[in-house]
C-alpha cells in the first residue's frame, strides 16, 4: 500500500510525487504485490515522438515515471525509451496479443544485439487468432534462445536488465497501436525487475507448438 505525499511540483502540469511505504497487511492472497517506497514522475503524451522527447534523458533509480498517452503510441513504444538509453541483457514482454509490425520490430534489435535474450509472454488467444503473427514471433524467438509462452494472460508487462539499470514497465496498451487514451509507467531499480522475472519465470505454457 503506498500514501502519496507530494515531494516537488514543476513547472506546467508535471509532478514528483513521493511515496511513502505502509506496512502491509499479513494477510495472505493469491495475487502478489511489491512495496517500494520511490519518487514518481508525471507526463503526458500524444505522440510516439513526443513520449520519446519528454522522458529524461537519463532515467534515474528508485524513480517512477508515470504516463498517460493518445495517438500513435503503444506498449512497444516505452521499451523504446530504455533502450535509447542502454542496450539488454535480458528482456521479457508480457501482452494479450501484438501486431505483425511489432515482430519484426523485436526481430531487428535481437538481431542488432540491442536486446541480447527475450522472453514472450502471449494470451491463449494469440495463436489462433492471430496466426501468422504467433508463428513469426515463434521463429523470432527461438533463433535467439528465447522462450514463447502462452496462457491465459492480459497483462501488459516489460522487465530487464543491461549494463546501467533493471527495469519494470506496466501499460494499459498492447503492442499494437491504437488511438485510444493509455496509460504507462516505468520504474527503475532491480526489486521490479525481480518481480517480475520470477513470477513469468513459473508460468508453464500451453503446448501449442
Amino acid at each position: 500500500m503506498f500514501v502519496r505525499t507530494p515531494k516537488t511540483e514543476s513547472m506546467f502540469d508535471d509532478k514528483v510525487m513521493e511515496d511513502m511505504e505502509v506496512e502491509p497487511s499479513s494477510k495472505r492472497h493469491s495475487s502478489e504485490c511489491l512495496v517500494r517506497k520511490t519518487s514518481n514522475i508525471y507526463r503526458r503524451a500524444f505522440s510516439e515522438t513526443q513520449l520519446l522527447d519528454i522522458t529524461p534523458k537519463v532515467l534515474k533509480d528508485g524513480y517512477s515515471y508515470n504516463y498517460i498517452t493518445a495517438g500513435d503510441v503503444d506498449a512497444l513504444s516505452f521499451l523504446k525509451i530504455i533502450l535509447r538509453q542502454q542496450n539488454l541483457d535480458y528482456c521479457l514482454l508480457s501482452t494479450w496479443v501484438m501486431a505483425g509490425d511489432d515482430v519484426l520490430q523485436i526481430e531487428e534489435w535481437l538481431h542488432s544485439g540491442k536486446i541480447k535474450k527475450l522472453d514472450a509472454y502471449v494470451g491463449e488467444v494469440y495463436p489462433t487468432s492471430y496466426k501468422y503473427e504467433y508463428k513469426k514471433l515463434v521463429e523470432v524467438i527461438k533463433k535467439y534462445n528465447g522462450r514463447v509462452c502462452t496462457f491465459k494472460n492480459h497483462s501488459k508487462i516489460f522487465a530487464g536488465i543491461g549494463k546501467k539499470f533493471a527495469f519494470g514497465i506496466q501499460t494499459s496498451a498492447n503492442i499494437n497501436t491504437n488511438p485510444r487514451t493509455e496509460n504507462g509507467c516505468i520504474t527503475i531499480g532491480k526489486d521490479i525487475y525481480e518481480f517480475y522475472k520470477n513470477y513469468f519465470d513459473g508460468i508453464i505454457s500451453y503446448n501449442y507448438e
